[in-house]
């Protein structure tokens, strides 16, 4: 029985279980197949590396505070976050890795950087 490239259609020659004639083709094939995940995957990093430097940029002593209107200005998205931290009395900080903010009173925001 022939088996063929499941990128290109040529013959392969080797292993029983190869599915590729070569490298090339087995990244092109992958590549095509997860093209649509990738992009929501490669989209959604992006936001959260420009949030996390955006509160990098304002928050330079580890622990500050700052309007909703600046951050917002520098281009910051509230839906992005990669965690969500609860303390024993119900405050909820959320974080970007390891910045974090704090929703305060009157549209403003403590920012805080969690030790490691």
């Amino acid at each position: 029985m022939e088996r063929l490239c499941l990128e290109c259609g040529e013959k392969i020659v080797g292993r029983i279980d190869k599915k590729f004639c070569d490298d090339a083709c087995r990244n092109a094939y992958n590549n095509r197949v997860n093209k649509d995940s990738k992009n929501l995957i490669r989209n959604t990093n992006n936001r959260l590396r420009k949030n996390y430097r955006i509160l990098e940029a304002l928050n330079p002593e580890q622990k500050t505070k700052t309007s909703r209107a600046k951050l917002i200005e520098a281009g910051f998205d509230f839906n992005y976050f990669t965690s969500i931290y609860t303390t024993k009395t119900g405050t909820v900080y959320y974080f970007v890795y390891d910045q974090g903010y704090l929703p305060l009173e009157g549209d403003y925001y403590a920012l805080v950087k969690r030790d490691n």
